[in-house]
C-alpha cells in the first residue's frame, strides 16, 4: 500500500532525534500522525538473543511511530517461508528477517520481491545483496575468531583439546564455528563438534558425552550463554575444569565471566541489532542516508573488562 511521503518524512526524523539523542523532545513512546509504516518481522527461534531481538523492534518501532506484526518461525526453514507468505498477506511495508537458514532466504526474498514488498535481514546476509533493503550484520565469524583468540593467548604454546558445542545446523551457527575452527592455533587440536540445538538441556546431555569421550579437554566454544550453562553443568558434575568461552553478552554471562564460570564471552548486543534494523529500514524506504549494511559492534569480553560490554537486552 502506497505511504505519503510526509508520513515517511515524519518518521524519519523521529528515527534521527533517537539515534543522536538530540533535544528533539520526549519521544518515548511517539506516534506518527496519520498512516503508519507496517512491518513484518520473522524472528528465528525462542532463544534469549530472538527474544531480545523481537523486543529492540518492537520498542524501536512504537518509538518511531512504526507498527510492527510479528511471528516466529522456531528453526525450521518451511515455517519461515511460510511466515513470509503471511506478511506478503498481510500487505506489511517491509519484512524484517532474523533467518533460521541462510540457504532458505533465497525463497524468502523471490516471494517478497515478486510482491513489491523489500527485505531487510538481521544478523547474517546473503552472498547477492542486490534483492534485498539492508541488514544489520553481526560478524558471526569474526565472533567465533575472537574466542579462538581467546584460547590461543591463554593456552600459549600448550597442546590443548578443545571441543564444540554449536547451536541448530545452518545460518548463525555454521558462520560461528566455522569462524573459531579457521582462526584455533595449531597447538589446539578440534577434537568434538556437535549441535546442542540453541537448547540448554541439549547441551548439557551433548557436554556429558563429550568429556566422557575426551576427558582430557580443555577449552569448549559454546555457540550461546544459554547452553554454555547447560555445558558447564555437565563439566561441573564429571568434575572437570574445562574453560569455557561463548558468545552473547547478557547479564547472566557477564556475571558467569565475573566469577569465573565462563571464560570470555563475546558481545554483540540483541538490543543494538534490533533498533538499527528499525531505524535503517525506515531510512531506506524513505530513500534517506542510511548504511544498507550495518554492523553490530562485536567485543570479547573477560574479567578484565567487563565494564565495555555493552547493554544486551531492553527490560520487559
Amino acid at each position: 500500500m502506497p505511504i505519503p511521503l510526509s508520513v515517511f518524512s515524519a518518521l524519519f526524523a523521529t528515527v534521527l532525534c533517537a539515534a543522536t539523542m538530540s533535544a528533539c523532545g520526549d519521544d518515548s513512546g511517539s506516534e506518527a500522525g496519520g498512516d503508519s509504516v507496517t512491518l513484518g518481522f520473522v524472528n528465528g527461534a525462542n532463544t534469549e538473543f530472538h527474544t531480545c531481538l523481537q523486543r529492540a523492534v518492537e520498542a524501536q518501532a512504537k518509538t518511531s511511530g512504526a507498527t510492527v506484526i510479528a511471528a516466529n518461525s522456531k528453526q525450521d526453514p518451511g515455517t519461515e517461508l511460510a511466515n513470509i507468505e503471511d506478511m506478503i498477506s498481510r500487505s506489511v511495508d517491509a519484512l524484517i528477517v532474523q533467518t533460521v537458514n541462510v540457504d532458505a532466504l533465497k525463497n524468502d526474498i523471490t516471494k517478497a520481491k515478486a510482491a513489491g514488498i523489500p527485505i531487510f535481514l538481521t544478523s547474517v546476509i546473503t552472498q547477492d545483496t542486490s534483492d534485498i533493503l539492508g541488514a544489520v550484520v553481526v560478524d558471526l565469524k569474526g565472533v567465533g575468531a575472537l574466542n579462538a583468540g581467546y584460547i590461543a593467548t591463554d593456552a600459549g604454546a600448550a597442546q590443548v583439546e578443545v571441543g564444540v558445542i554449536a547451536g541448530a545446523p545452518g545460518a548463525a551457527s555454521d558462520l560461528l564455528v566455522n569462524g573459531f575452527s579457521d582462526a584455533l592455533p595449531t597447538n589446539a587440536a578440534l577434537v568434538a563438534n556437535q549441535p546442542g540445538m540453541f537448547n540448554r538441556a541439549k547441551a548439557q546431555d551433548v557436554a556429558e558425552n563429550m568429556i566422557q569421550a575426551h576427558p582430557n579437554l580443555r577449552y569448549a566454544f559454546v555457540a550461546n550463554e544459554d547452553m554454555a550453562f547447560g555445558a558447564l553443568q555437565a563439566f561441573q558434575a564429571a568434575g572437570k575444569d574445562v574453560k569455557i568461552v561463548t558468545v552473547n553478552g547478557t547479564e547472566d554471562g557477564l556475571a558467569a565471566v565475573k566469577d569465573g564460570r565462563f571464560a570470555a564471552t563475546v558481545a554483540n548486543s540483541a538490543t543494538v541489532t534490533g533498533q538499527l534494523a528499525v531505524k535503517n529500514t525506515i531510512a531506506l524506504l524513505n530513500k534517506q542516508t542510511a548504511e544498507k549494511i550495518a554492523n553490530t559492534p562485536i567485543k570479547l569480553i573477560t574479567k578484565d573488562n567487563l565494564s565495555e560490554a555493552p547493554q544486551y537486552c531492553l527490560e520487559g
